[in-house]
């Protein structure tokens, strides 16, 4: 998946591999990323064989959804705190609030999505831009044409030719359709580069992308209750590390690449130690 061709490719690092029908196996490979692989199971292992979950796993995966919400959005630019987020009900009022709910209806979509991902990722990429952009314009849900501008100002890249995003998106549907022997790490984290790199909705493109991420995630069966949210993660990291290792998955490099799935990887760490102090508090009675 170059950024320069007008073509879906898969990254460079892929393609002299012997995994040439499987590029994402090919980059769980690279060096490092089987590491990043086996610490993201052991962090999901603990959140799941917490004994709260036994008991609570629904209150646990609210809560994770509220939180990665709340991650997300502060990564678009409206960085709330957790209780306002919980607070408010009305979020219509500016754009940050407008932000948040978008961050929250992504949230509480992304479990109904699952069956379909799967067969269609485009129409679920789609889906995911209506729910974000609550609107019914007509450049809403559909990638980007040529000349339409796209309002994503935290992240600066150069922005792909609308034949390109065109291209690299049936690319990446195609690797989804086809499936992979790739870790779940693996494959969330290039739906999330690629989504961010190529920016194919003209709005919203940061909080679908990591609704993807999360929607691969989910559907692999890594955190199939969805009590890892890789959203806290990121966050808590910082965007200019969010940015710095997105830079590296735009360059194509085999250590850019593995530097942003490893990136992704201790985000979702981070996430399930978010779920693992919230079963804590369960378990004491603090929530």
């Amino acid at each position: 998946m170059s950024t320069t061709g007008a073509t879906a490719e898969p990254p460079p690092s892929s393609r002299t591999s012997s995994h040439s029908g499987d590029p994402l196996a090919a980059l769980g490979s690279l060096p490092g990323v089987p590491e990043s692989v086996e610490s993201v199971r052991k962090a999901v292992d603990r959140v799941y064989g917490h004994r709260i979950m036994r008991r609570r796993s629904n209150a646990i995966t609210s809560e994770a959804a509220l939180r990665g919400a709340r991650g997300s959005a502060a990564l678009s630019g409206a960085d709330w705190a957790l209780e306002e987020v919980r607070r408010r009900t009305d979020f219509s009022g500016d754009d940050e609030a407008r932000v948040v709910g978008a961050a929250l209806r992504l949230g509480a979509e992304a479990g109904q999505l699952l069956s379909i991902w799967r067969q269609s990722p485009l129409r679920v990429l789609a889906r995911l831009h209506l729910v974000a952009a609550a609107s019914d314009a007509d450049e809403v849900g559909r990638p980007r044409q040529d000349g339409e501008p796209v309002d994503e100002p935290l992240i600066e890249l150069p922005l792909p030719a609308a034949d390109e995003v065109s291209g690299r998106l049936e690319g990446l549907s195609q690797l989804i359709i086809a499936g992979s022997s790739a870790p779940a790490l693996v494959t969330a984290a290039v739906v999330h580069g690629e989504l961010l790199a190529l920016r194919p909705f003209t709005s919203h493109n940061g909080l679908v992308a990591r609704a993807a991420e999360r929607i691969v995630l989910i559907g692999s069966g890594l955190d199939p209750k969805s009590v890892c949210p890789a959203e806290v993660g990121h966050a808590e990291l910082g965007r200019a590390a969010y940015l710095a290792a997105l830079d590296g998955y735009v360059s194509g490099t085999p250590e850019g690449m593995a530097a942003w799935i490893a990136h992704c990887g201790r985000a979702v760490e981070l996430g399930a130690r978010e779920s693992t102090a919230v079963c804590e508090a369960l378990q004491r009675g603090a929530a």
